[in-house]
């Protein structure tokens, strides 16, 4: 590295300028260490998800309450049901003129495994409709058995 001029006379003086070509490649070189482990960090956040103030659903004819326990158990509007079935229920009701909304009721400590295999089923069969089901806040003076509210995911 030169930090003068190529001329050596007495009066020239030294190259006052500072390479920035390596500071730019370290900082560089972070940058795409953060981009890359950046998305390794979000998966360790633990969730406990709060209770929600929503508008009362509304029940209509064509109106499908889905029940899952905390041990996975599923129950096709108050009756028992296994996967399969529901699978099969499913694709019936996405051959109907008009689609069927699915009221899902997921006890707060069912594994998400089991509501992602629910939605997965619901979206092969054609159904788009699917309403996530919560209890009121026991603060806004609703009984805790009450009816519960619905937040449609369309």
């Amino acid at each position: 590295m030169a930090f003068g001029g190529l001329d050596r006379h007495k009066t020239a003086a030294p190259m006052a300028d500072i390479n920035m070509t390596p500071l730019i490649d370290v900082m560089l070189v972070l940058l795409v260490i953060f981009i890359i482990t950046a998305p390794l960090f979000t998966h360790a956040i633990r969730l406990d998800l709060p209770r929600v103030a929503a508008a009362e659903s509304r029940e209509t004819p064509q109106t499908i309450t889905l029940s899952i326990d905390a041990a996975g158990k599923l129950y096709w509007n108050d009756r028992p049901i296994t996967l399969e079935q529901m699978r099969a229920q499913f694709n019936d009701a996405g051959k109907q003129k008009e689609q069927p909304e699915i009221h899902l009721r997921a006890e707060r400590s069912t594994r998400y495994e089991v509501i992602a295999q629910v939605m997965g089923a619901a979206q092969q069969a054609g159904l788009e409709r699917i309403g996530f089901v919560t209890e009121p806040p026991a603060s806004s003076g609703a009984k805790a058995g009450g009816p519960a509210a619905a937040s449609s995911a369309q």
